[in-house]
């Protein structure tokens, strides 16, 4: 189910990203960049033609046909500031994915999309639609799956995030696509098991 399947991750460069945590003395940004190679390793192996990498803040920039030795390169690149506005790059990787399922250049088994996320989006709304269209648009349940990785503890975030996991499917989305988890989460699980979750939610 794992192989056979493109990966895209979509990192949040937003300004929080800079919050110090308390262990250790690091920022958010300088230790997401060590689970993002290892999420990044698992998915090369996965998938050998490379992923696809998105960074976001108010913007997004896309990074095509990565492999893991460039995250880092990645990471020095980007700095964190501004705003969660996370519609607009989600909606970019879910239309290159259905316009490459239009013309036979998916993989067999779909795709996954991993979302780094560290606050409450600004677009919520737009967010919910962009979900839910691209419900209504899969075939079969494990077609395309969308995982969030919560870096940090805002409660806001937690709540908005766990509503798309659980609550999508009653607002009439077609298949529950989202799964959630924490930064500690990863701790306990491998990377096989961080994507199986993604898509057998």
């Amino acid at each position: 189910m794992l192989d056979k399947r493109d990966y895209t991750l979509i990192i949040d460069k937003s300004s929080n990203m800079s919050t110090q945590e308390r262990v250790g003395g690091k920022n958010r940004w300088s230790i997401m960049q060590e689970s993002t190679f290892a999420l990044a390793s698992k998915c090369e192996e996965l998938d050998p033609d490379g992923i696809t990498v998105y960074t976001f803040s108010g913007q997004f920039k896309r990074y095509d046909r990565v492999t893991a030795n460039k995250v880092q390169q990645i990471f020095q690149e980007n700095q964190p500031s501004g705003r969660i506005d996370l519609a607009a790059p989600l909606q970019d990787a879910i239309a290159r994915y259905f316009q490459n399922k239009a013309t036979g250049q998916t993989k067999s088994n779909g795709e996954t999309i991993i979302v780094i996320i560290n606050g409450e989006p600004s677009d919520r709304k737009a967010i919910l639609r962009v979900i839910f269209e691209a419900s209504q648009r899969m075939e079969r349940d494990e077609e395309l799956a969308i995982s969030f990785i919560q870096v940090g503890d805002d409660l806001n975030a937690k709540q908005f995030l766990q509503a798309l996991d659980d609550h999508m499917q009653n607002a009439g989305a077609k298949f529950d696509l989202v799964d959630t988890l924490t930064v500690d989460d990863l701790k306990n699980l491998t990377m096989t098991e961080v994507l199986l979750n993604a898509i057998v939610d």
